[in-house]
């Protein structure tokens, strides 16, 4: 027997952030899609993600939070696990850039190139952006700020090591000139040669002195080495590349395709394919970069507070509900934009009045009609002809579509023989039909095919859908897998007459669209509050500590800026904040917050509501009867619809570790510090 074909599909490693998105699952989502489809048609797939878990911005955050970076990572790297699952995402294997099997490999990875000469030691100097872990030259920067996230950037020198680009410049223009197929869709590979290649690369910063989180240069423990060669290098390191267990790696690379989001195709397509023309080492066969799923007014954001949670949609509607609706709703490879409207319209009219509704009526009727089993078909007519032979050249244009990544297009190409069929129905009018005990035999005919539609249809859906599948075949009483192959898809009239058909609850049930509408836009509107109050709390936090900014309200505690040039404040300054000592009467968790709790002070005679953000470090509990110190002549504002008069201060260190202020002796509450 001859081996499989095989397809390797990889997604990027996500840097961990402990807020994904519906776009992050929109990428991984179309992978696992493809993965299934290939699974299906016959091919031994391997489907790597993981997470890219190094970094400057990893330490930072790790320090912010007292915790060790590989602490902070592991906590993220379950909730992304875990959001994997419930999306069904179906990996073969998921890589931490923090295993061992791949630090051991980059570190070979970088002294092999270092050893030939492809990497040499030199002085950075340039603008850095933490967030995206990139160097830009002045004239890079747009309006001085970082060109990819529009962040600050910071001016950073430092001893570094260099790899050199510009080496291979003209021989990658000249690959990707002569394969065609290697960067899509084809504005991808103009954008790369025009706006980076032809122009002229620099050498790339591979190494950094300035931090310590990463995976130590072998040769020089004082580097680290930089992102672009511990990240892309997962690609082999999964599959043992450079060990003595490669079997992997000799059966899958070259990659099929890497599928990555339009913005990290210039990694992709330059820096790593160049990485691996210096390897020795063949290309992957394609990058598809495709576009962002966006909302109305831009690009999902954190800090913007406009991020959709995959969670709480597979929750509402189930998740077949979402994986449909991210791969038909746009053309893959394009920009498409998200709305609750367009969510809930989608599954009201493809799969409740479609889908949903030809598997009631079908069932219904073979249980009414033939008291449950699959009628025997008898003679076809042309109606009959047309639905069987839509079905049969189904599969051929879905693999076609499939081939090319048009998700989108195959859907549409499946529900046309969901339309046909329901179609079929209003055509042959079985409910007349059953009026007639001489019809019986053309009733039995057209429910059969109608059946027998819905068995393939099972299949052609599943590398999409990946629970109604399942429902459907239950249905149908379909227990022999050989019913459920691609290969079963290229004869119709598998489905054996005789079969117990088994009615079940509605595969999708109707929306209220204005009901769900304002539902969702009220969940929406409790995460941004959310998001925005606990990032307007820790700013305060931080500034409070550090005698800087009052972050809830926007101004200056010394809001008369009397402050030298040094920083110092005089007297008359200090006398305006009124800091007073208040005993904690009753303490709670804010609903919809892992970060805020709502506090009832006793400020001598005077009951007074603060919200801070200490949930992390202090339960309810042991506050409760604390002294502690409150700036109490700060202006109102409001946190997750709370309202908070004032604020309790605090200390960090180093370390992130939080401790309420405090004073040494009991003394009244309401007590002025002065």
């Amino acid at each position: 027997m001859a081996d499989k074909k095989t397809f390797y599909i990889t997604t990027p490693i996500y840097y961990p952030s402990d807020k994904l998105h519906i776009g992050h699952a929109y990428t991984t989502v179309a992978a696992d899609a493809m993965a299934r489809f290939k699974r299906l048609t016959g091919y031994d797939v391997m489907f790597l993600t993981g997470t890219d878990e190094h970094g400057q911005k990893i330490e930072r955050l790790a320090r912010e939070k007292g915790v060790t970076p590989k602490e902070y990572v592991d906590n993220i790297v379950a909730s992304i696990k875990d959001l994997w699952k419930l999306m069904d995402i179906s990996y073969d294997d998921f890589i931490r850039t923090t295993e061992e099997r791949h630090e051991k490999v980059v570190q070979k990875i970088f002294k092999k190139l270092y050893d030939q000469g492809d990497i040499y030691k030199g002085e950075y100097q340039g603008w850095y952006c933490t967030p995206c872990e990139s160097f830009w030259t002045e004239r890079q920067l747009v309006d001085g700020k970082c060109p990819d996230c529009g962040r600050k950037v910071e001016l950073v020198k430092e001893e570094a090591y260099f790899f050199k680009l510009s080496k291979y410049q003209q021989q990658l223009i000249e690959y990707i000139e002569a394969h065609d197929e290697f960067i899509q869709p084809p504005s991808r590979k103009n954008e790369m040669l025009n706006n980076f290649l032809r122009p002229g690369l620099e050498d790339l910063c591979v190494s950094r002195t300035s931090f310590k989180w990463g995976i130590p240069v072998p040769f020089d423990d004082k580097h680290v080495i930089y992102v672009w060669i511990d990240a892309l290098s997962n690609y082999l390191t999964a599959l043992g590349y450079m060990t003595e267990n490669d079997e992997r790696y000799k059966k899958y690379w070259p990659a099929d395709v890497h599928l990555v989001g339009k913005e990290i195709v210039r990694f992709h397509t330059i820096i790593w394919p160049i990485m691996l023309l210096a390897l020795g080492e063949p290309l992957p066969k394609q990058v598809f970069g495709h576009g962002w799923l966006v909302l109305e007014g831009g690009k999902m954001s954190k800090s913007k507070g406009n991020v959709v949670d995959p969670v709480v949609l597979v929750e509402r509607y189930g998740v077949d509900a979402i994986r449909y609706f991210l791969l038909r709703e746009v053309p893959f490879g394009a920009d498409g934009v998200f709305s609750n409207e367009a969510l809930i319209n989608r599954i009201n009219s493809d799969l409740v009045n479609d889908l949903g509704n030809l598997v009631s009526r079908t069932i219904a009727m073979i249980d009414r009609y033939f008291d449950g089993l699959v009628p025997q078909p008898g003679e076809f007519q042309d109606v009959d002809v047309d639905l069987r032979q839509l079905a049969l050249s189904t599969p051929s244009a879905v693999e076609q579509l499939m081939n090319r990544f048009e998700y989108s297009n195959a859907l549409a190409e499946i529900w046309k023989l969901i339309g046909r069929a329901n179609k079929y129905i209003d055509e042959t009018t079985p409910w007349i039909l059953a009026k007639d005990s001489d019809k019986r035999e053309r009733l039995g005919t057209v429910l059969y095919n109608l059946a027998e539609c819905l068995r393939m249809i099972s299949v052609l859906i599943s590398p999409f859908m990946t629970r109604t599948p399942h429902k459907i075949r239950e249905q149908l009483g379909i227990k022999d897998e050989s019913l459920t192959t691609w290969e079963s898809l290229s004869q119709f009239g598998k489905l054996p007459p005789g079969t117990r058909v088994q009615r079940g609850e509605v595969i999708f049930p109707r929306l209220d669209i204005e009901k769900e509408l304002k539902e969702l836009e009220e969940i929406q509107q409790r995460m941004k509050q959310a998001s925005q109050s606990e990032g307007a709390t820790r700013t305060a936090q931080d500034t409070v500590q550090a005698g800087g900014e009052d972050g809830q309200q926007g101004h200056r505690l010394n809001s008369d800026d009397k402050r030298q040039a040094d920083g110092q404040i005089s007297i008359d300054d200090f006398v305006k904040l009124d800091i007073r000592v208040a005993r904690v009467a009753s303490a709670e968790r804010v609903e919809k917050s892992n970060k805020l709790l709502k506090l009832i002070l006793e400020v001598g005679d005077e009951r007074r509501q603060v919200v801070s953000g200490i949930a992390k470090y202090y339960t309810p509990e042991e506050l409760v009867g604390k002294k502690v110190i409150l700036l109490a002549n700060l202006k109102p504002a409001k946190l997750m619809g709370i309202e908070s008069e004032g604020m309790i201060l605090a200390a960090t260190d180093e370390r992130g570790n939080l401790a309420l202020l405090t004073v040494d002796q009991d003394i009244a509450s309401g007590s002025k510090i002065s």
